[in-house]
């Protein structure tokens, strides 16, 4: 299985800490959000390939990363953007890494600037049950953050029946963070997808269509998510973030 980091947004709402410099890289009780991540998904045994793919304005930090800590280990996609007005959008930087690397294999996909009090091999665990993409979920109580969000309404065995970016009117609370599983066959269908007019711009938009033509399903998260957003959030994770191992 391979795994892909989104790591191409340009982060303004944490600037000055992000005007040069990439947020997936930023350090969280002295070591960065990608390093908590890789660290925990290595001790799954099932990851075989780390890519994170970035924008050209700080592919050279991510391409300095790899090198000086993981040996040049973590490949890196520069997707040539060079600022957050003529970004690709996430779903085409994950068709961007499919066909860079022509991944025909299962695709585990994270955003590169969320941290998880517990382990993702939960979640592993979980998509080995139901041996079909999957998604994870969390109750949001909060209107104006799910309409920030994608919503997900999903039936008794946890099948996503609907889900929708950034909805004006959210038809459940049920959040879902860019934590992907996808299997192989779906894989291939991100740019089928994208040719069927799927947002790009968000990573849940490619989920939103997929549900309609595969099933998919969505774990329940057993913890917590800290989504490093902007400088209140980034100061919060620093002091209370607590690691799954």
């Amino acid at each position: 299985m391979k795994c892909l980091f989104l790591a191409a947004g340009y982060a303004t709402r944490l600037y000055p800490l992000t005007e040069n410099f990439p947020k997936p890289l930023l350090e969280i009780q002295g070591k960065s959000i990608l390093d908590w991540l890789i660290d925990d998904l290595k001790r799954s045994g099932i990851i075989d390939q780390f890519i994170a793919v970035s924008n050209h304005k700080f592919a050279h930090h991510f391409h300095d990363w790899s090198t000086m800590h993981h040996n040049g280990a973590i490949a890196i996609i520069d997707d040539g953007t060079t600022s957050n007005e003529n970004r690709i959008g996430a779903v085409r930087d994950i068709a961007l890494a499919i066909e860079t690397y022509k991944l025909d294999e299962e695709l585990l996909v994270v955003a590169g600037d969320n941290l998880l009090d517990f382990s993702l091999q939960t979640f592993l665990d979980y998509t080995r049950r139901k041996k079909t993409s999957c998604v994870m979920r969390y109750w949001e109580a909060d209107i104006a953050r799910l309409r920030k969000s994608g919503v997900a309404t999903i039936n008794a065995n946890d099948r996503i029946i609907s889900m929708t970016e950034k909805p004006a009117e959210p038809a459940s609370h049920w959040c879902c963070p860019p934590f992907y599983y996808f299997v192989k066959e779906d894989v291939a269908k991100v740019k089928e997808g994208l040719a069927a007019g799927c947002g790009y711009d968000a990573p849940g938009s490619y989920i939103a269509w997929l549900s309609t033509v595969s099933p998919v399903h969505a774990m329940e998260m057993p913890g917590r998510r800290y989504d490093i957003g902007n400088l209140e959030s980034y100061d919060f994770a620093q002091h209370s973030y607590h690691a799954p191992f």
